[in-house]
C-alpha cells in the first residue's frame, strides 16, 4: 500500500550527508514495511536486521562501536555485502539494543556512505529513559497511520482522492454522499495498515473490529512488559478514559475522570509514557492568541486524542451499523469521533506536527478546537460533525482577535467567504494547499 512518508524517504536519500534516519511512531502504523518497500524500490539490495531477542546483534555491539568491524560482523550475519549507495541497511526494534543506538553516532562520522534506517515501537520509550544517544548525529521522521488520502488510494478510489485534490467545488459537491461514505468507513476502520488491507481485501468490518481489538490487546500488554510496575496501573487507568474523555463536550482532559480524587502529579508520567510510545497526541491551550504559539501554550490545560480513529471508535464499543447508518448513539460520540479524525489528519502533516494548539478563553465559555499557524498569520480551526454552519465561537474569535482567515470544517460542501473557509471534512489533508492558493489570490 501506497505511503506518503516514501516521498520523505526519496528526498533523504537524496540529501547529500544525510545522517541515519529514525522512524518513529507507534507499533502496527507501518514502519517495517515503509522501510522494506522503500529498500526494494529504490535500492539494488536491502539488509534487514531485527535487534528483538537478538543475542548475536548485542554480543556484536558490545566489545565497542567500531563501525568497520560492526559492518563486517554484518555482513556476515546477513550474507550480504554493505555497499554505499546501493544497499540500505535497516535496523528494526533498535531500543532492545541500546549500544546499536550509540553506534549511530559512529555510522554518521565513519561510515557516512552508508544508507541507514532504524525503528522500534518501543523507540520513544528508550529515547527519553537516558539511553546513550547520538543528539545532532541523526534524522527523524514520524510516521502516523493511515491518512484517509492513504486509505483511498489503497481501497481503489484514486479518481475520488483526485477530485478531492482538485478543489472543484461544483464536482465535490455532486459526489459528496459518495465521498461520505467512505469518510464514515474510514471513521470505522481508520488508518492501521493492517486494519486498511483486511478491510480493502474483504470489506468485512467484523474481521476489522477482530484485528483492532487484537491491536488494543498488544498496546495494553506493553504497558506490563515495558513500563515500570509501578506506573502501569496509571497508564491503564489514563489509557481507558480517553473515549469518556473525549466524548464530553468540553474535551480538556479532566483527571477526575481517570480516576475518583485522581491528581496531576500522580498520572503526569503516565500520560508522558503513552505520548513516548505515540500512542496519544496531546494537544495544549494556548492562553494567547499571539505569536509564536508555543509561548502562550498552558501546559496544564490539554486534550488528549489516541493515535488512531479506528481504535477510538472499537475502544468506544461503536459497531459497524451503528456507525455507518448514523444511529443515535453514534450521533453523540460523533463529535469525538470527528474531533479525533481531524486532529489526526492534521498531524499527517508534517508541517504541522507538534504545532497543533486549541484556545478557550478563561472563563471556558469560548473554544475552538484547534489553532495552527502559517506564514506568521494565525489560523483557527472549528469542527463541525454535520453540517449545521453555526459557529458563534469562531465568528466571536475572528472579531476579537482580528483573524484574517478562518477555517469551519465540516459535512458541508466546500466554499471560500471574505474571512471563512468552508472545508468539507473529506479535505482536511487540502488545508495547506487551500490556504497557500488564497493567500496567492490576495497576493495578486
Amino acid at each position: 500500500m501506497y505511503r506518503q512518508a516514501i516521498e520523505q524517504l526519496i528526498k533523504w536519500k537524496n540529501e547529500p550527508n544525510h545522517k541515519p534516519l529514525i522512524i518513529e511512531g507507534a507499533r502496527q502504523v507501518g514502519k517495517t514495511y515503509l522501510m522494506k518497500a522503500f529498500g526494494k524500490e529504490y535500492y539494488e539490495d536491502t539488509v534487514y536486521i531485527n535487534f528483538d531477542h537478538n543475542e548475536t546483534m548485542e554480543r556484536l555491539f558490545q566489545p565497542d562501536l567500531d563501525v568497520h568491524r560492526i559492518i563486517t560482523g554484518l555482513e556476515i550475519y546477513s550474507g550480504k555485502r554493505i555497499s554505499e549507495g546501493d544497499v540500505l541497511l535497516i535496523f528494526d526494534e533498535v531500543q532492545e539494543v541500546p549500544n546499536a543506538l550509540a553506534a549511530l553516532k559512529y555510522f554518521n562520522e565513519n561510515a557516512p556512505g552508508i544508507d541507514l534506517l532504524c525503528a522500534g515501537s518501543m523507540l520513544g520509550i528508550a529515547l527519553h529513559e537516558g539511553t546513550s544517544f547520538p543528539v545532532g548525529k541523526v534524522e527523524f521522521l514520524k510516521l502516523s497511520p493511515m491518512s484517509f488520502a492513504e486509505f483511498l488510494k489503497a481501497h481503489g478510489d484514486e479518481n475520488i482522492l483526485n477530485l478531492i485534490k482538485s478543489h472543484d467545488s461544483s464536482m465535490l459537491s455532486i459526489f459528496a454522499n459518495k465521498i461520505s461514505e467512505l469518510l464514515k468507513q474510514y471513521f470505522f476502520v481508520g488508518g492501521m495498515p493492517e486494519v486498511v488491507l483486511e478491510f480493502c481485501d474483504t470489506g468485512d468490518f467484523d474481521k476489522v473490529r477482530i484485528i483492532q481489538h487484537r491491536i488494543i490487546a498488544a498496546y495494553e500488554q506493553d504497558f506490563s512488559k515495558h513500563a515500570p510496575n509501578e506506573m502501569v496501573p496509571r497508564i491503564r487507568y489514563v489509557w481507558e478514559s480517553i473515549p469518556s474523555q473525549l466524548s464530553r463536550e468540553n474535551k480538556k482532559f479532566v483527571y477526575g475522570l481517570v480516576r475518583e480524587g485522581a491528581r496531576a502529579r500522580e498520572y503526569e508520567s503516565a500520560i508522558m509514557w503513552l505520548s513516548d510510545c505515540g500512542l496519544i497526541h496531546t494537544v495544549h491551550r494556548i492562553r494567547d492568541v499571539k505569536l509564536p504559539l508555543k509561548a502562550y501554550e498552558d501546559l496544564k490545560a490539554f486534550k488528549i486524542y489516541l493515535v488512531d480513529v479506528g481504535l477510538l471508535s472499537c475502544m468506544a464499543g461503536l459497531d459497524a451499523k451503528t456507525l455507518l447508518e448514523g444511529n443515535d448513539i453514534f450521533v453523540v460520540f460523533k463529535g469525538a469521533l470527528t474531533e479525533q479524525y481531524v486532529l489526526q489528519e492534521l498531524t499527517c502533516i508534517d508541517e504541522l506536527k507538534d504545532k497543533i494548539y486549541y484556545y478557550t478563553n478563561d472563563r471556558s465559555t469560548s473554544e475552538i478546537d484547534f489553532i495552527i499557524s502559517r506564514h506568521s498569520k494565525i489560523i483557527p480551526i472549528e469542527v463541525k460533525a454535520e453540517t449545521n454552519l453555526r459557529a458563534k465561537s469562531l465568528s466571536a474569535f475572528h472579531e476579537k482577535f482580528k483573524i484574517k482567515t478562518s477555517i469551519r470544517t465540516s459535512m458541508s460542501d466546500f466554499s471560500i467567504e471574505s474571512w471563512l473557509i468552508n472545508l468539507p471534512l473529506y479535505m482536511e489533508s487540502e488545508i495547506l494547499n487551500i490556504l497557500d492558493k488564497r493567500n496567492q489570490k490576495k497576493l495578486s
